[in-house]
Formats: structure tokens, sequence, C-alpha cells
């Protein structure tokens, strides 16, 4: 028998060989994503032509730029003939893009702990799966904390607010075993009569512990867009909610309320709704009477939000299965239960991308209230700043930057919203 004939039968593994060169890292990567076809890669080739060239058009401008300047002029004659942006402006007028022109200097620590202690309140609403709930409680009180640090004046006023609200919350409790909208509309009276009768306290307790007060006038810059967007959206969900069920109401009262109230809104543009906020309000005031603009504003904002979550919601609701409103009944649940504990969670999980496009939509429509002397970021720029003798004329570098404080704003809202879609996904596709 020749050696040929014996068969050989292997005692070890041969070690892996390394995949091509093609099909592993950045190479496997381009060609994937950018260069998967023909098409693709003349597009991706265009693409990248029109990236470069647009950034070594803008390098000159960013690298040159001037960081220290009193004015224009200055800048202008630093550069002496080169391409260069005058971020000058922004160091010497940071503060009043911030905080606007009015807001004492000495007391910008107050809005801007109000901001940090922002996200500590938001973090238990936004990441309720991973901290405690105990945590709850601060975002509870952060809305009364922020009014007294930027408004000021006395503790006693925000704590006898806070005071209201817990006694509309128990009379609500108390009256809710006679119906939801009864338990609504008494939680409500007992909150008013609350800070009806609260009112005679705080006028004699003025001064305690007091902050120096700030009024509403002496307000501006990014601030004003941050407290708009944040309260208005943080108003106009549970309006909206509850504007949405009102819709889908078998009562004929409710539902054409709700309807005519939507449609109105929805029909009326918002700086249309701004300037009824800024004059026309006034006069179904009784005479005399001091209302504040910001109030009135976020009113107005408010309103127009839930109009339009109201109906984002409503598609949430319809796209629902029949077999979900059935299968609640089946469990002996009344209305309210069904709609807390089956209908709404899964009503709102469809409709949060449209919740979403809303709020980054309203926050970056608070610039609006420019037009109604307001002085907001974009009142800063267009009025006090390029009036100024010293940066007028300073365009790019004044917008770009509020652009990009939007932008980063917008950008993080939109990308939580994709976190928690994906948190929330469970058809595991």
């Amino acid at each position: 028998m020749s050696k040929d004939d014996i068969a050989f039968h292997r005692t070890h593994m041969l070690p892996e060989a390394p995949p091509p060169a093609t099909e592993t890292g950045v190479i496997k990567w381009l060609r994937e994503n950018l260069f998967s076809s023909v098409p693709n890669g003349l597009l991706t080739v265009v693409t990248a032509y029109v990236v470069i060239s647009l950034l070594m058009a803008a390098a000159p401008w960013f690298l040159n730029g001037i960081w220290d300047s009193p004015s224009l002029t200055a800048c202008r004659e630093m550069l002496d003939g080169r391409t260069g942006a005058c971020f000058a402006v922004l160091t010497e007028r940071w503060n009043q893009l911030l905080f606007g022109f009015k807001y004492p200097d000495e007391l910008y620590w107050r809005p801007t702990l109000a901001f940090v202690l922002l996200f500590v309140a938001i973090a238990p609403v936004l990441f309720i799966k991973f901290l405690p709930r105990q945590l709850l409680i601060f975002t509870g009180l952060y809305p009364f904390i922020a009014y007294w640090l930027i408004w000021g004046g006395s503790i006693v006023v925000p704590i006898m607010a806070l005071l209201g609200v817990v006694a509309g919350v128990l009379v609500y409790r108390r009256t809710l075993t006679v119906s939801a909208g009864v338990a609504v509309l008494a939680g409500i009276a007992g909150a008013l009569v609350f800070w009806w009768l609260a009112g005679f306290v705080t006028a004699n307790m003025a001064g305690v512990m007091a902050l120096e007060p700030v009024p509403s006038r002496d307000m501006g810059g990014f601030m004003i867009n941050l407290m708009l967007g944040v309260v208005c959206v943080s108003l106009s969900l549970p309006f909206g909610i509850m504007l949405a069920l009102g819709r889908q109401s078998s009562m004929p009262i409710i539902k054409w309320i709700c309807v005519v109230f939507i449609e109105f809104i929805r029909g009326v543009p918002l700086i249309t709704l701004l300037f009824v906020a800024n004059v026309v309000l006034a006069y179904f005031l009784p005479p005399g009477t001091t209302f504040d603009l910001i109030l009135r504003v976020i009113i107005m904002i408010t309103m127009f939000a839930s109009a339009y979550i109201a109906e984002v919601i409503r598609g949430g609701l319809a796209a629902l299965p029949r077999g979900q409103y059935e299968a609640a009944d089946s469990l002996g649940l009344d209305y309210a239960q069904s709609m807390q504990f089956i209908i709404l969670p899964q009503a709102l999980k469809i409709s949060i991308p449209g919740i979403v496009n809303v709020a980054v939509g309203l926050f970056k429509d608070t610039t609006l209230v420019s037009v109604i002397s307001m002085f907001d970021i974009v009142g800063m720029i267009r009025g006090p700043i390029l009036a100024s003798s010293e940066w007028n004329g300073v365009y790019w570098e004044l917008f770009g930057f509020a652009a990009l404080l939007f932008f980063i704003t917008c950008y993080g809202i939109s990308q939580y919203s994709q976190w928690l879609e994906r948190q929330l996904q469970t058809d595991h596709r």
C-alpha cells in the first residue's frame, strides 16, 4: 500500500485566517456606506468636494478671528485687510446676549443657578428608569425655586403658590370619587380660593427672605427664550392631552368646545396671538390692572402649542386598534383608569416624534417675541447691539452665535427623543 492510499486525520485545528482587508475596519465601512455602488460613489465624491471647498473658504474667517477688540472699527484695523471674523462682539456683549441689557450684573448668578438646577429637576423625568423616584420631589419644587431666583422678592410668594397647588391637588383627590371632570374643576377652584386668601398674607410678609426683585421688563437675551420654551412646552403637554381627550369625548358640549379651540388656534398665526397678548388682552382687564407681559406671552404660546400637541396625540389615539379599548373594558376599568394605564401610555409612545417636532418648532418660535418689543436674543441683536455705534455692521458673528445656541438645544431634544424611542421599543425589530 502506497503512502497516497493512507487516509490522514488532522489532530489539531488550523489557526483562523485573517479576513480580507476589504471586509474589515475603515475600508469595510467606506465600501458599505459611501461607495456601495457607482452612483453612491459619485455622490460621495461630489459631496466631499463641496464640503471641503466650503471649509477651505470659511477657515480663514474663523482662524483669523479677533476675540479682543472694543469696536468693529478697531477689529477691522487689527485684521488689516485680511479675511476674518470679529468675535470680539461676543466677548464684549455676551452678558446682553444671555441675560439682556437691563438685568443687574451682580445678579447673574441667580438665573445661572436656576439654569443649572433645571437639569437636576428634569433628569428624574427624562431618565425615570435610572434615577430614584424621590428626586421627583425636587422636580415639583423647581418651578417655584426658579421663579424666586429669577424674579426675586420674598420667598413667601412661591411658598404660597406651592401651597395653593397642594390644596388644589388635595381637593381633586377628595372629589375624584364623584367624577373626573368635577374633580378637576373642584381642584382648580380650591387652588384659586387658597391663592386669593394667601394674597393677604403675602402683602404683610414682603420682606421675609427677600431677594432683590427684578421686573420682567429688565429680562432679556437667551434667558427669555429658555424660559418661554421650557415653561410653554411643559404646560402645553398636559393641556394638549386634555384637549385631545375632550375632542374624542362623547359629551357634545366638551367635544365642541375643544374642537372650536383647536381649530381656531391652529388657524391663527402665532405672531397674531403675540400681538393679542401685547395689545388686545389689556383691553379686557379692569382699569388699572397690571398683567405681566411675560405671563401673557406664556399663556398665548401655551395655547398655541397645546392645540398642535392635541392633534398629535389624537393621531396616536386613533392609531391604537379597537381591541385595546375593548381589553380595558373587559378588565372592568372605568374611563379614567383605562386611559391612565392602557390607552394613553401607548398613544403617547406613538406620538413621541410628533410631540418633539412641536416642541422644537415652539422653542424656535420663541424668537417671534422680538416683534412685540421683548428683547430676547434676536431682539438684543437687532436692537441694542446692532444699533450701537461700536458694533453696527456685525451680523454673521451675532446671528451665527444665536443659531449655534438654538442648534445645540434643539439637537439635544431630538437626540433624547430618539433615545427614548429606542428605550420604549417592544417589537424587537
